[in-house]
């Protein structure tokens, strides 16, 4: 999504190392492979992305390499092969086309599958989860995580469905969501619950978070980041994480004397101001791209900040 773009942003160059944290089908990799004589380090929890792994390696002999692990841990699985700085990341945060096509993957409320949204194979899926937790605590994760007004409501009429059966099916989900919430134009009533689902499945939030605090201790100074992320939840972690590192003191008081708000020295450079949105063009082509932000910004010789500022966002 936004490939161009992300390509743009990073500016690639002969010799660059560049880290694909979320490498899907590959996209974003051969783009950027494509653009320069680079190396370009792969990352995917998915293990049935190697198919376009092997795609890519054979596109690009011993210019491309695929890690198994989240791209949470990039620093840790980067040092692990003896790298620790890159000139670039990409990240394509959520779930991709691939899993979203795929009904066996259970992230589809289009298709029947079953209830799963597991981006990995292991852990909680989404059935544990609409079957075992009580209704405060659904109607919570629907509100937070899915920005859904109806989440009671939701969460009533799912708990006094599983009484009946256990729900265990997409189709089965999205039929019970469909009772109590209203359609609106153009979006599928179930749309803000499967999102909060998947996004607890897999800690995406949690993994955001982690992943831009590492891509920014394996940064080298010019290196760039770039992030494409599709809803608000994603943006606005993006957004304090950029704004804080820019040197915005985002959270901080007027009331409070300068002297007792930190002051450090900006690690990033926002190569542009705010969010860029996909072209119209690759909208009409894709509508998955409609709700798709692009923030990039360039490392700056700054030492690394402190993680802990990362607890508040979201």
């Amino acid at each position: 999504m936004m490939c161009s773009e992300v390509v743009a942003a990073l500016n690639p160059g002969a010799g660059d190392v560049v880290v694909d944290g979320t490498f899907g089908a590959g996209g974003y990799s051969a783009a950027l492979l494509a653009a320069a004589e680079c190396q370009v380090i792969g990352i995917d929890r998915d293990p049935t992305v190697q198919v376009h792994a092997d795609r890519v390696s054979a596109a690009y002999p011993g210019r491309f390499r695929l890690l198994a692990g989240r791209f949470g841990d990039m620093a840790d699985l980067l040092q692990a092969i003896g790298i620790d700085g890159v000139d670039g990341v990409a990240l394509d945060i959520g779930v991709s086309s691939m899993q979203l096509d795929q009904a066996e993957r259970g992230f589809s409320f289009q298709q029947d599958g079953p209830l799963d949204m597991r981006m990995a194979d292991r852990g909680e899926t989404a059935a544990d989860i609409v079957n075992s937790r009580d209704e405060a605590e659904l109607a919570d994760i629907i509100y937070l995580y899915g920005e859904e007004r109806r989440a009671r409501a939701v969460a009533r009429a799912i708990v006094a469905a599983r009484i009946e059966a256990p729900i265990t099916r997409t189709r089965q989900l999205a039929q019970i969501v469909a009772r109590v919430v209203r359609a609106a134009p153009g979006i599928n009533p179930a749309t803000r619950t499967f999102q909060a689902l998947r996004i607890v499945v897999n800690d995406e939030l949690g993994e955001l978070k982690r992943g831009l605090v590492a891509a920014e201790k394996l940064l080298k100074p010019e290196g760039r980041l770039a992030v494409v992320s599709f809803h608000s939840l994603e943006d606005r972690v993006v957004k304090h994480f950029l704004d804080r590192r820019c040197g915005k003191q985002t959270g901080s008081s007027r009331h409070l004397p300068q002297a007792n708000v930190a002051v450090r020295a900006p690690s990033f450079e926002l190569l542009h101001k705010g969010a860029l949105a996909a072209s119209d063009t690759e909208t009409a082509a894709n509508p998955r791209a409609r709700s798709a932000k692009l923030r990039a910004a360039k490392r700056t010789a700054a030492p690394v900040w402190p993680d802990d500022d990362m607890r508040e966002a979201a």
